[in-house]
C-alpha cells in the first residue's frame, strides 16, 4: 500500500511502520512513522502522468522479479487509494540529484522532494495483527532444484502473477527466461514444508490446493500441454476440495507420488529427475517450466512486531494465540487479536473466517461500558518489596511498572520505588513470582500459604 486515507471514523496510515505500541486494552498508544512518499496525497489525482514519464525502471517486488515498475509508482494496480510514491533509493533525483521529471511533468504539483517522515501517536482501543506471510527462501537450501540459478523455476506465487491480467505477461502463461509459451509443466508440492532436515517441519495447508488450480489453469490455456505434479500427499481439507481436485486428474493433470531429486538444463528445457513411489521407479520428466510450491514462513519483521506489541511468538515464528481451540484470535495480551496468516499457514476461507471472528471481537468489546478480567493475577506486598523491579525486567505482557510511595519513618516522611501491576495487561502467568527474590509478590489465589493449604488438603 501507498498511500494515506482519511474517513470521519477511520484513519488509514499506509507506507507506514509502528514504532512503538504503549499502555493495555482500551488505553493503546500507538506511535507509527508515517514515511516520506516525496508525494503530498492531499493534492494528487493518480492521473499516472508522473509514473509514465519516468525515465528509471527498476524490478517490481509486486511481480516478484518478473517485471518492470517505475522509480515513481503505485506498487499495484488496486491500491486504493490510487496514488504514487518515490522509491529513493532508485530515483535519479535522489541518487544522483538531477532528473525532477515527475515534478516538472505533475499538474497538481504533488512532487515534494524535501518531504520528511512524519511521527504519529494514535490512542487505540484494541488491535488486531494482520501482518501476511512470506515464503521460504529455497534458493539457499534447495541446491538439487537449482539454487535459484535457472530463470524457468519458479515459485507458485510467481506463476500466480504470469496467469494473472494485470501482471507482467498480461494473463499470458510465458517461459521468463524467453517469453515461449510451456508445453510441459512440473509442479514440485512441499519445498520446504513438511521436511525438518533443510525447511519447515509443518504443512503450509494452501500448497495442495493452489497447485491443483495451477495445473487446471496450464491446461486450460495451453492447448496440447501436459502438467506434471510430483506430491508427498494431497491435502484437501475444505469443502469441495477433494472434488476440485479430483477433477483437476480428470482433466489431465499427472499426479507422481515422490520427491523430485534433482533439476538440471538441456538445451532449453529442464530435466526434472524424480521417483514414483507408487510404481517403485525413477521418473524423468522434460520440463519448460518448473513451479515449485514454497513453504509459508512468518513475514519479515514479524518478530520484532510481537516484542513490540507485547505477546509471544511460536518456536516457528507465528504469532501465538490464547488457546488454539477455545481463542484462536486472541492473544494471552488483552486487547491484542490475530488475523489471517500472521498466526499460522491458512487458506483465504479460513483466513476470511479469522478476519471477521477478530472484528467481531473488538465490536464486542467496544459495545461494553465495563470489561470484566481475569481476577488470578499478580499482586505486590508493598510492606516487603525493595524495588528491585527484576520482576518488571521478565514479565511479557509489560504489565509491571515502578512505583513510588511514601512512608513515616521515625517521625520523617521517606519515599521509596516499589513494583505495581497494571491489571490491565498481568495475565497472571507467574513469572513475576519466581523472579522476585523477596517473595513479595504473588498470584491471587496462589500464595504459598493457598498453595500449600490445596497439598494438605489433597493428603488428608
Amino acid at each position: 500500500m501507498v498511500a494515506a486515507a482519511q474517513h470521519p471514523n477511520i484513519k488509514l496510515f499506509t507506507y507506514a511502520e509502528v514504532e512503538k505500541v504503549e499502555g493495555y486494552i482500551g488505553n493503546f498508544d500507538i506511535t507509527i512513522r508515517q514515511k516520506a512518499r516525496s508525494v503530498d496525497h492531499s493534492k494528487c489525482t493518480g492521473c499516472g502522468t508522473c509514473w509514465e514519464k519516468c525515465p528509471t525502471k527498476v524490478t517490481s517486488e509486486y511481480n516478484l522479479g518478473l517485471g518492470k515498475r517505475k522509480a515513481i509508482y503505485v506498487s499495484f494496480p488496486q491500491a486504493v487509494p490510487n496514488k504514487p510514491v518515490i522509491d529513493r533509493e532508485h530515483c535519479r533525483q535522489f541518487t544522483k540529484g538531477k532528473c525532477g521529471v515527475c515534478q516538472k511533468v505533475c499538474p497538481a504539483g504533488a512532487i515534494d522532494y524535501a518531504q520528511q517522515d512524519e511521527i504519529i501517536t494514535e490512542k487505540v482501543g484494541a488491535i488486531i495483527l494482520a501482518t501476511g506471510f512470506d515464503l521460504f527462501d529455497w534458493t539457499q537450501a534447495y541446491g538439487e532444484y537449482g539454487y535459484g540459478l535457472y530463470p524457468d523455476v519458479i515459485t507458485g506465487l510467481q506463476f500466480e502473477r504470469l496467469n494473472n491480467a494485470s501482471g507482467p505477461t498480461g494473463g499470458k502463461i510465458l517461459r521468463p527466461s524467453d517469453g515461449k509459451e510451456p508445453q510441459n509443466v512440473v509442479f514440485i508440492k512441499c519445498v520446504g514444508s513438511r521436511d525438518a532436515a533443510k525447511g519447515k517441519e509443518y504443512c503450509s495447508r494452501a500448497c495442495c490446493m493452489y497447485t491443483a488450480k495451477h495445473a487446471h489453469q496450464v491446461l486450460e490455456k495451453i492447448p496440447g500441454s501436459k502438467a506434471y505434479v510430483f506430491y508427498m500427499d494431497v491435502r484437501t481439507p475444505g469443502k469441495a476440495y477433494e472434488e476440485f481436485y479430483l477433477r483437476t486428474v480428470h482433466e489431465g493433470a499427472q499426479y507422481i507420488r515422490g520427491r523430485v531429486s534433482k533439476i538440471y538444463p538441456e538445451g532449453d528445457r529442464l530435466v526434472v529427475q524424480g521417483v514414483d513411489t507408487l510404481l517403485g521407479r525413477p521418473v524423468e520428466v522434460v520440463a519448460d517450466l518448473v513451479v515449485l510450491a514454497t513453504a509459508m514462513i512468518p513475514s519479515h519483521g514479524s518478530a520484532e512486531l510481537a516484542r513490540i506489541v507485547g505477546f509471544s511468538a511460536d518456536e516457528n515464528g507465528f504469532f501465538m494465540e490464547a488457546h488454539p481451540k477455545l481463542r484462536p484470535v486472541e492473544t494471552n495480551t488483552a486487547g491484542v487479536f490475530l488475523a489471517g496468516t500472521c498466526q499460522g499457514p491458512k487458506d483465504i476461507p479460513d483466513t476470511v473466517a479469522q478476519a471477521s471472528a477478530a472484528a467481531a471481537k473488538v465490536c464486542a468489546l467496544f459495545s461494553k461500558s465495563e470489561m470484566a478480567v481475569d481476577p488470578l493475577i499478580a499482586r505486590v506486598d508493598e510492606g516487603i518489596c525493595s524495588g528491585c523491579l527484576e520482576c518488571k525486567n521478565v514479565c511479557p505482557y509489560r504489565a509491571i511498572e515502578p512505583k513510588t510511595i511514601s512512608e513515616r519513618v521515625a517521625g520523617k516522611t521517606l519515599e521509596r520505588t516499589v513494583a505495581a501491576v497494571n491489571t490491565g495487561l498481568c495475565q497472571g502467568c507467574g513469572a513475576c513470582t519466581a523472579a522476585c527474590r523477596a517473595g513479595a509478590i504473588n498470584v491471587k489465589g496462589f500464595t504459598n500459604d493457598q498453595v500449600l493449604a490445596e497439598v494438605d488438603a489433597l493428603c488428608l
